[in-house]
């Protein structure tokens, strides 16, 4: 079932929103060579617990989960698309990191990822996360009323075959509110003018997965949690939680 919210309510999203745009920022200034990633942790944490709210993602346990996520970012380095627990791992000179962070402020949630390098880019790394950021900006987009679920995925998965790159299969964006994760799903492929009408009132987390080499296929690390690419290549993931409006498409985690 999707909930329509009220302006006050897509109100009160923006401000958790905020926090997690602020975590994201905080995360991504405290990066660097030798840092590690439980150190990073400790950083959104910190962000977290000054604006008093609280994470969704710690503890959280879906039904593929075989232990509650013990961390309040998922911390993804390089070959990892989503999904990776913060570990003593220190990044090294040329790491592709993805952080993905929600915040719960008044019994609404948001939920952002960036991906960036850390040190030396490769070429091939900047071009891989500048295509995530288009894809999410032409997901964006094509969030307004009267479209379908479809047309958002249609956006992003031209984007990203245009650009020759994969997408992990079965995984994609969602709706968001009271909860991390409510209808619809929010698919990174798809037909356009197919699937659920989008309607003023509706918030989804739009997130595209990129996998540097082309492939779709990954699998899920010893930990139960990450999401690795198959054949070793580099992945990127973007997001941003956004309301549906009249007035068009308002990014609730908008980093300033």
């Amino acid at each position: 079932m999707v909930e329509l919210k009220t302006r006050a309510s897509i109100d009160a999203m923006y401000e958790a929103g905020q926090i997690v745009a602020r975590t994201l920022t905080a995360v991504r200034e405290a990066a660097g060579v030798g840092v590690s990633l439980l150190e990073l942790d400790e950083v959104a944490r910190d962000v977290l617990r000054e604006a008093g709210a609280d994470s969704p993602f710690l503890g959280y346990r879906p039904s593929f989960a075989p232990t509650p996520f013990p961390a309040v970012i998922c911390a993804s380095v390089n070959d990892a698309i989503v999904h990776g627990i913060p570990t003593a791992h220190r990044l090294r000179d040329g790491d592709l990191v993805s952080v993905d962070c929600g915040a719960r402020l008044g019994g609404w949630v948001g939920d952002s990822a960036i991906s960036f390098t850390v040190g030396r880019a490769r070429p091939a790394d900047v071009r891989l996360i500048g295509t995530a950021e288009r894809a999410l900006a032409a997901g964006i987009a094509a969030a307004v009323p009267g479209n379908r679920i479809g047309d958002i995925a249609h956006a992003i998965g031209t984007v990203c075959r245009t650009g020759g790159y994969g997408i992990p299969d079965g995984f994609g964006g969602h709706g968001i509110g009271r909860h991390m994760h409510e209808d619809p799903g929010v698919p990174n492929e798809g037909r356009p003018g197919r699937g659920l009408r989008l309607r003023a009132g509706m918030a989804i987390a739009i997130e595209p997965m990129l996998i540097a080499s082309g492939r779709d296929d990954w699998h899920t690390a010893p930990d139960g949690w990450t999401l690795r690419t198959n054949d070793g290549s580099r992945a990127a993931h973007t997001e941003h939680t956004v309301a549906i409006t009249e007035d068009g498409p308002r990014v609730l985690t908008e980093r300033r």
